[in-house]
C-alpha cells in the first residue's frame, strides 16, 4: 500500500462543537454541543480509483460480490442468494412516494464495478466516489489503510466546516447566488430529474465547492458510513448511521443533504449512492 494513493487529512482541532438540529427531522434534535478531541478526516470520499488499488493489493471482495450466506439468509433459494446490490431505476411517470420498492431494485451483478447492474463499469469514473459500499467494505478498507471510519459525530462537526449552526456546510442559502453548490436531485423524486446542478449521477470529488475545512462532498454525491451505531430495537437488524446525503435527495422528498441529517442503514446493505471516507485520530 502507498499512502500517496490515498486521500489527504485534513486536521479538526479540539473543542466544543455544535451538532444537532431542531428545525428538520426528528432524529437530528435535539440541537446540542459537544466537546470533541482533535482528529483528522479525509478531504474526500473514497474514489473508484482509491478502491481500485485496495482490491488490487488485497484480493478484496465486496458483500456485494458474495452469494448471500445461507446461514445469515436460510429462506432465500439459491436463485435469490446470487451476487447484488441495490441499484436506483427511475419510473416513467409519477408514482406514490410512500412505496420506495417502486424505484429501488435488487439487481443481479451490480457491484461497485459495475454502479448500475451488469453492462456498467467505472471505466470513466475514476474520480467518482466508489459506491455499492456495505459496512464490512469499508471497515475493510479502513483496515487495510490503517485508519478509521469517522463517528457520526466527528463526521458532522468536519462537514460543518467551521459554521456554528448554518443549515448546509456553506451557510443558510441552498443556492446562494444562484450557483449550485451540491450533487443532489431537482426536480419532483424520483421520476424527474432535471439535473440543473450538471449531474443525474455521482460526480467527481470536489466538483462542488470544499467546505470551510477543505473538505469535499460532505452534502450530496453519497451517503457515507460512520461507526457510529443507530439506535433500534433489540429485534431489528442492526444499524449504522450514514451521513450526508446523496444525489438522489430532493428537497421535495428527502431533504438529507446537510450535516446534521443522518439515517440508520443495516450493515449489510449496499446500494448505488452509498460510500465512505475515513478518519484518522489526531497525531500527536
Amino acid at each position: 500500500m502507498s499512502l500517496d494513493s490515498l486521500s489527504s487529512l485534513v486536521h479538526i482541532p479540539a473543542g466544543r462543537y455544535r451538532i444537532g438540529s431542531d428545525r428538520f427531522y426528528p432524529e437530528e434534535a435535539p440541537s446540542r454541543e459537544i466537546d470533541l478531541p482533535a482528529f483528522q478526516i479525509e478531504r474526500s470520499p473514497v474514489t473508484n480509483r482509491e478502491f481500485a488499488h485496495f482490491v488490487r493489493s488485497s484480493g478484496y471482495r465486496t458483500i456485494s460480490e458474495r452469494p448471500a450466506d445461507p446461514q445469515v439468509y436460510p429462506l432465500l433459494t439459491p436463485e435469490q442468494r446470487q451476487p447484488a446490490s441495490i441499484v436506483f431505476q427511475a419510473p416513467p411517470s409519477a408514482v406514490d412516494r410512500s412505496q420506495p420498492r417502486q424505484w429501488w431494485a435488487l439487481v443481479p451483478g451490480a457491484s461497485w464495478q459495475h454502479p448500475q447492474g451488469p453492462g456498467s463499469s467505472i471505466a470513466d469514473l475514476d474520480d467518482h466516489p466508489v459506491v455499492h459500499i456495505a459496512y464490512a467494505d469499508a471497515i475493510a478498507y479502513c483496515t487495510w489503510a490503517n485508519r478509521r471510519l469517522p463517528t457520526a459525530e466527528e463526521w458532522e462537526v468536519a462537514a460543518r466546516g467551521g459554521l456554528k449552526d448554518a443549515d448546509y456546510a456553506w451557510g443558510e442559502d441552498v443556492n446562494p447566488n444562484g450557483r449550485w453548490m451540491a450533487n443532489t436531485w431537482q426536480g419532483e423524486f424520483p421520476w424527474q430529474n432535471d439535473g440543473l446542478d450538471g449531474w443525474e449521477w455521482t460526480s467527481p470529488v470536489g466538483a462542488f465547492p470544499a467546505n470551510g475545512y477543505g473538505l469535499m462532498d460532505v452534502c450530496g454525491n453519497v451517503w457515507e458510513w460512520t461507526s457510529s451505531a443507530y439506535p433500534t430495537p433489540k429485534a431489528e437488524q442492526q444499524r449504522h448511521i450514514v451521513k450526508g446525503g446523496s444525489f438522489l435527495c430532493a428537497d421535495n422528498y428527502c431533504k438529507r443533504y446537510r450535516p446534521s441529517a443522518l439515517i440508520g442503514q443495516t450493515l449489510d446493505t449496499s446500494t448505488c449512492h452509498m460510500g465512505f471516507r475515513c478518519a484518522l485520530d489526531a497525531a500527536d
